[in-house]
C-alpha cells in the first residue's frame, strides 16, 4: 500500500437537531464495517439545539466503495430527521479551484505558491481576472488566465458576469475564489455558487464592509485590523463567515502602512479558509459556521 493510500480519508460531515445517542449511533455504524476513525469534532450548539460533527475515516479500512458507503449511511442520517444535512467525500479526489482576481496580485501569489508546492489541498484550474494586469503572474504557474472586461456602468456588467460564470462552470469546481476580485456578485450568481464562492475581506468584518476599509479604520483610530475569509451571499461582505484574524497597529501607521500589513494577514486568513473548506472542515447553519480546524 502506497503512502497516498494510507493518508486517503473519507470524510463524514453531518449536522442535525440534536438528540442523544447521535455519536454512539454513528461510531457504532462505522464500527459495524471495521472502519477506523483517524479524526473526529463535535459540537453541540446550546443555542440552535444542533448538533455538528466531522468523521475522517481511513478508507484502506473501508471493505466497499464511496458510492456504497454513502447509500448505507443515507438510511443512518435518515434516523435524525429530515432536516439532517451531511456529505461524505473522499481526500483521495483533487479537489478544484478557480480564481477570481483584479489588479491586487499577493493573494494570487499565495495560493499559486502553495497549489505548487502542495500545500493547498487543490488544482487550480484556471484564473479568470477583470483586469489583464495579472496575466503573466498566472501563466508563470502554468495555469491558464481568462481577461474578461467589466464597463464602468453597473447596470451593464450582466454579460460579463455571464462570461464569468461560463468560464468557470466549465471546471465544476470546489471552490470559486473571490481573491480580491473587487466585484459585487450579482444575487444569482451567489445563489448559484452558494456553498463554494469565498471571499477575503479587507477588514475584521462585520466592521468596516464595503470599499476603502483601511481607509475606514484609519479614519475612527483602530488599533487592530484583520481580514475575514467568508462565504458569498447576496447581502455584501454578511455572508458565513470562515476565518479571521487580527494584528496590532499603532498610532503611527498610515493608511498605507495599514495595507500593507493587512495584505500579510489577508493571505494567511484566505488560505486558511480555503484550506478548510476544501477539506470539508466547514459545516454551515444559517449565517454562522462551525469549523473543525
Amino acid at each position: 500500500m502506497s503512502a497516498a493510500d494510507e493518508d486517503r480519508r473519507f470524510v463524514l460531515t453531518l449536522g442535525c437537531p440534536d438528540r442523544p445517542g447521535i455519536i454512539a449511533r454513528i461510531t457504532s455504524f462505522i464500527a459495524g464495517f471495521g472502519g477506523s476513525i483517524m479524526e473526529a469534532g463535535y459540537h453541540s450548539d446550546i443555542d440552535s439545539g444542533w448538533f455538528f460533527t466531522r468523521q475522517a475515516i481511513t478508507a484502506s479500512t473501508v471493505p466497499f466503495g464511496l458510492d456504497e458507503l454513502r447509500a448505507r449511511f443515507a438510511e443512518v442520517a435518515a434516523e435524525f430527521g429530515p432536516e439532517t444535512d451531511w456529505q461524505l467525500l473522499d481526500s483521495g479526489v483533487r479537489r478544484r479551484a478557480v480564481l477570481l482576481v483584479s489588479r491586487d496580485a499577493h493573494c494570487l501569489h499565495d495560493l499559486l505558491g502553495r497549489a505548487a508546492s502542495g500545500e493547498l489541498p487543490a488544482t487550480i484550474e484556471t484564473v479568470i481576472g477583470n483586469h489583464p494586469d495579472l496575466a503573466d503572474v498566472t501563466r508563470a504557474h502554468n495555469v491558464e488566465f481568462h481577461y474578461v472586461p467589466f464597463p464602468k456602468d453597473p447596470a451593464e456588467r450582466g454579460p460579463s458576469f455571464a462570461r464569468v460564470r461560463e468560464l468557470v462552470d466549465a471546471h465544476d469546481p470546489h471552490a470559486v475564489v473571490l481573491a480580491r476580485f473587487m466585484q459585487v456578485m450579482p444575487p444569482d450568481l451567489c445563489e448559484h455558487w452558494a456553498g463554494r464562492a469565498i471571499n477575503i475581506h479587507h477588514s475584521f468584518l462585520p466592521s468596516f464592509v464595503g470599499a476603502r476599509p483601511y481607509h475606514q479604520a484609519f479614519a475612527r483610530g483602530v488599533k487592530l485590523i484583520g481580514a475575514t475569509c467568508h462565504y458569498v451571499t447576496a447581502e455584501l461582505d454578511a455572508g458565513p463567515i470562515i476565518e479571521q484574524d487580527v494584528i496590532r497597529i499603532d498610532h503611527g501607521d498610515e493608511v498605507r502602512d495599514m495595507v500593507r500589513q493587512g495584505r500579510d494577514i489577508e493571505r494567511v486568513v484566505l488560505a486558511r479558509g480555503l484550506r478548510w473548506h476544501l477539506e470539508g472542515r466547514v459545516l454551515v447553519h444559517g449565517r454562522r459556521t462551525v469549523v473543525f480546524s
